[in-house]
């Protein structure tokens, strides 16, 4: 019986990958540190639901084929994973076999994971070699002494989410059975790209580029695996095929170098010129032993005097808020056009940049931010943590180094926003919370002092950069009253003000089933909706002291229907009326 169980998983797995048409999100998923030597394991694995939590006891870490199959990187809660299972999963575990390429001999054998979500054990050949808890966050695993080259080895993945123990960040995973109001469909276990790399054991581990555009030179903070006195590092930087800067350094960690900058171009929405680098690290007789691709964009952020700049000249934030859910995907866009396609389309109804809204986004989402030109705020999916709970702080502190670290290199990023309100907060904020807050400021401004932090999209701050307020307010003369900071807060010193979150106008011509879900009633048509959001906008325009607004939302997410396009990205509005009442308010002032 074992045997012909595992004959048909061998063909449900071969068929599966005939019909998804080879391997789904095939692009290389870390694109500011890239390597030639990878291999994709997204595509079909074995997978079984653990609803009783016997994994172990049925030896599962061990198993050579699960009874059903999965298409990764898709959840188990997506159309595209080929499951399409939307209750609660608080255990489940995924296999598949696992090919080391023979010519891979002598190098460091790397297991990366994208994000899994929330915690996962990891196993090869029933032995566990790695444990993960985060589900926003990369990690990866050094299989390098428990695998062969030229072999192949059982790679089996366990994985527990519980988003209702207060213990985990869930954004907005709906904690009931169904998804309700601005709450939606749950994402478990692995949601982002699965891969292998081959890395020299004294190749580059990790880099941190600093622009510095007033001193025209790139800074360099190279990290290797190991260090060998005779290697060196050379680093070379490209405007498109022509050479403009390179330098040659002996391996060191934590090293500053310093490549000048001659006749700088700069990042910005506007102009999103991109620099590549190429990182070569070579042994004493000069062999390259490590090649890795990259790119730059040199741009400056900052505030001052009540102000955002950008490049040293105030710049007005016209954000869309995206929270990243797809239809067919949840969390994971189908394909990486689709990533790109959400920001087409946030630039063509008049936005330059956008809040990434409780969620970490895939890291392609903020390639295509850099080479597009589309600023963004990196957020983290909050909501489910407990407030006052010392053991979510903990989880949540290890989480975000990761995602501050992954993404910090990326010029389109411009703000740090870790937290929105915390839903669970009643008659006052608690004191664990509040300590929360000033240590994730002081370890976000330790990994990355580059950036602004706004340590709250909501209407109460305790230690930041930017002064963020909501308002939902429909009637245009509140709108206009609401449009300023609360300078009783003792935290208030002027920071710029931005309008963190507007709009939200419910307008569903489709609503069969009474399930609309939006900011406020039912516009009654869409010439209302126009001219209630032309209003705001003047409203905005006039208050003279906002820097900046983000708009509720880009797309409807399901029973949400506030979008100004539809769940799979459909024309709603129309986008050229749109467009012109955005910008009304221009990114740059206009000089007279």
């Amino acid at each position: 019986m074992r045997k012909a169980h595992l004959i048909l998983v061998s063909l449900l797995l071969s068929f599966a990958a005939k019909a998804t048409n080879d391997i789904p999100r095939p692009e290389y998923p870390r694109p500011q540190f890239e390597r030639t030597d990878w291999v994709n394991l997204n595509g079909a694995w074995t997978y079984e639901f653990d609803f009783d939590n016997s994994g172990e006891k049925r030896n599962l870490p061990t198993t050579n084929g699960l009874s059903k199959t999965i298409i990764v990187p898709f959840c188990p809660e997506s159309k595209l994973s080929g499951v399409n299972y939307a209750n609660f999963i608080k255990r489940m575990w995924y296999q598949r076999s696992l090919t080391i390429p023979a010519d891979w001999s002598n190098k460091k054998v790397l297991l990366h994971f994208g994000a899994v979500d929330y915690a996962a054990s990891i196993f090869i050949d029933g032995r566990q070699v790695g444990f993960h808890q985060g589900g926003s966050s990369p990690f990866s695993i050094d299989i390098t002494h428990i695998t062969q080259p030229g072999k192949t080895h059982n790679l089996v993945v366990s994985v527990s989410d519980d988003i209702n123990s207060g213990l985990q960040g869930s954004g907005k995973q709906s904690a009931n059975v169904n998804s309700y109001a601005c709450f939606y469909t749950r994402v478990t276990g692995i949601w982002q790209t699965v891969w292998m790399e081959a890395v020299s054991p004294y190749g580059l581990k990790a880099v941190v580029t600093n622009p510095d555009i007033d001193q025209k030179q790139l800074v360099i903070t190279p990290q290797f695996y190991q260090i060998s006195d005779d290697q060196t590092l050379e680093v070379t930087m490209y405007d498109g095929k022509k050479k403009v800067a390179k330098l040659t350094s002996n391996c060191a960690n934590g090293n500053n170098l310093i490549l000048p900058v001659k006749k700088m171009k700069l990042w910005s929405p506007e102009t999103p010129h991109l620099y590549d680098i190429i990182y070569r690290v070579k042994d004493a007789k000069g062999q390259v032993i490590d090649e890795v691709k990259s790119y730059v964009g040199m741009r400056k952020v900052h505030t001052a005097n009540g102000q955002f700049y950008l490049n040293n000249e105030p710049y007005f934030q016209r954000l869309i808020m995206n929270q990243g859910y797809y239809p067919d995907g949840i969390w994971t866009a189908p394909t990486d056009e689709t990533l790109k396609n959400d920001i087409v389309l946030s630039k063509a109804v008049g936005f330059n940049g956008a809040r990434l809204h409780q969620k970490v986004f895939e890291e392609r989402f903020h390639y295509w931010a850099d080479k597009l030109g589309f600023i963004t705020w990196g957020e983290f999916p909050n909501w489910g943590m407990s407030s006052s709970n010392e053991l979510a702080s903990r989880n949540f502190l290890s989480e975000w180094i990761e995602v501050v670290e992954r993404d910090r290199n990326h010029p389109s990023i411009i703000t740090w926003g870790p937290f929105n309100n915390p839903m669970d907060i009643i008659g006052g904020i608690p004191l664990p919370f509040v300590r929360l807050v000033f240590d994730t400021h002081k370890l976000t401004k330790a990994i990355d002092p580059s950036r602004p932090f706004n340590d709250m999209g909501s209407n109460f701050h305790f230690l930041t950069d930017i002064w963020s307020i909501s308002n939902y307010e429909s009637d245009a003369t509140r709108f206009a009253l609401g449009l300023k900071p609360n300078k009783n807060q003792h935290s208030y010193t002027n920071q710029p003000l931005i309008i963190s979150e507007f709009g939200g106008m419910v307008w569903d011509i489709s609503d069969t089933n009474n399930r609309t879900w939006g900011h406020g009633e039912m516009i009654s048509n869409e010439d209302a909706l126009y001219e209630r959001l032309e209003k705001q906008v003047n409203a905005i325009q006039a208050a003279g002291n906002v820097t900046g607004f983000c708009y509720t939302q880009l797309n409807d997410i399901e029973q949400e229907k506030n979008g100004i396009y539809t769940y799979d990205r459909s024309a709603k509005l129309d986008t050229v009326r749109i467009k012109a009442i955005f910008e009304k308010i221009p990114s740059r002032p206009v000089k007279k």
